[in-house]
């Protein structure tokens, strides 16, 4: 043992000694040559994508590989180009979002249309559409980037004042109030969604709303509560033409159930403006477009509007077309010639796009005094 730890004691000295004797120098260190890749491997699949074999099978969303390529980025058609969103409104319309705890459809779902919106000088011409119920919803639409889960988060108590509070501190003359679908709930959320525009016509009596809600299951007694609930529209979205429906929507959403949630809030409250909207670029057919406006006037629906769609992320359904504006431009005179009280179509439109509700807020507050004269 004592042999053993001498011969260490050794080692070290020498070791030591060694180092005294060469001492180190800095040595230039060399440069790396940057790694680079090439235009068609940036494209095309990850290596993870070949370990797993769905390298075969890879395809590239044009759209997104535009948005990250410059070069792609010039061959997007001009009008799917929108401007960076800012200005003092936008900033303080998200400020007060996120002080209130609250949820908008314009930021989970990526709008293209929220700098427009949000932005501008006068608040009082602002529009946010209030998305209630959380941010996740139960049904998984393979064209929606909202988050989706079987048992979202218990909805916010204290949502509907929050959002009537927010309402009042912006002025606004309309608004819309959306919902994720909340299959988890007994009632759908119709309660808490109805208690919501109760409280907003408490503090802003003045104000408009409309409700772009789900189709509650088919049930019609939570559509009818909804109808009842001191709304000016009622907005319900068919998405697609009914031959795509179940290819685009989820399983528990049917074409022929949502007609009939559209037809029977018009049946509950007559005077109600009945809205929905179609997305365009999935595949759809002019005859399928075509037959889809017929059904819904035959349910005196009143608003449609046209936009396209978008694919939100790589997991989500690929774009079929872009449509050109000028297609858009004949489904608009279509619908007006069809006895459409209004249509608002175009690539960027959406479902709650401002230019609509200014519309309509204007035939509502005709219909008001019309009503106050005869009275």
């Amino acid at each position: 043992m004592l042999r053993s730890q001498n011969r260490f004691f050794r080692y070290q000295k020498r070791l030591i000694s060694s180092t005294r004797a060469q001492p180190v120098t800095p040595s230039k260190s060399r440069q790396r040559r940057a790694t680079t890749f090439t235009d068609a491997i940036n494209r095309g699949p990850s290596f993870e994508d070949f370990i797993n074999g769905k390298a075969a099978g890879f395809n590239i969303d044009p759209l997104e590989a535009a948005r990250q390529n410059a070069q792609e980025a010039k061959r997007l058609p001009k009008w799917l180009k929108v401007p960076i969103p800012k200005g003092t409104n936008y900033h303080k319309l998200k400020s007060d979002v996120k002080e209130l705890k609250l949820s908008t459809v314009c930021e989970e779902a990526k709008c293209p249309n929220i700098g427009e919106c949000w932005g501008g000088g006068d608040k009082s011409k602002a529009t946010a559409t209030i998305m209630l119920l959380g941010d996740t919803c139960t049904r998984g639409c393979r064209f929606c980037s909202v988050k989706t889960n079987r048992t979202p988060a218990k909805p916010d108590p204290h949502e509907p004042e929050n959002t009537a509070e927010a309402i009042s501190r912006w002025g606004l003359g309309y608004v819309v109030l959306t919902t994720v679908d909340r299959d988890d709930l007994a009632d759908g959320g119709v309660g808490h969604l109805a208690e919501t525009v109760r409280r907003i016509k408490q503090k802003t009596p003045k104000t408009l709303v409309e409700t772009l809600s789900g189709d509650f299951r088919g049930d019609l007694a939570m559509v009818r509560t909804m109808a009842q609930s001191g709304l000016d529209v009622y907005a319900h979205n068919l998405e697609t033409v009914e031959a795509l429906t179940p290819h685009v929507r989820d399983r528990r959403a049917t074409y022929q159930q949502s007609l009939g949630v559209l037809k029977h809030a018009k049946e509950t409250v007559p005077t109600l403006v009945t809205k929905t909207s179609l997305m365009l670029g999935l595949g759809e057919t002019d005859e399928q477009v075509l037959a889809t406006l017929k059904d819904l006037r035959e349910v005196q629906c009143d608003v449609v509007t046209f936009g396209q769609y978008m694919r939100p992320t790589k997991r989500h359904m690929k774009v079929v077309d872009y449509i050109q504006p000028e297609k858009f431009e004949f489904w608009k005179q279509k619908a007006l010639e069809m006895g459409f009280l209004y249509c608002a179509s175009g690539p960027l439109v959406r479902s709650s796009y401002k230019a609509g509700e200014a519309f309509i807020e204007n035939v509502l507050r005709k219909r008001s005094s019309l009503s106050m004269n005869k009275g």
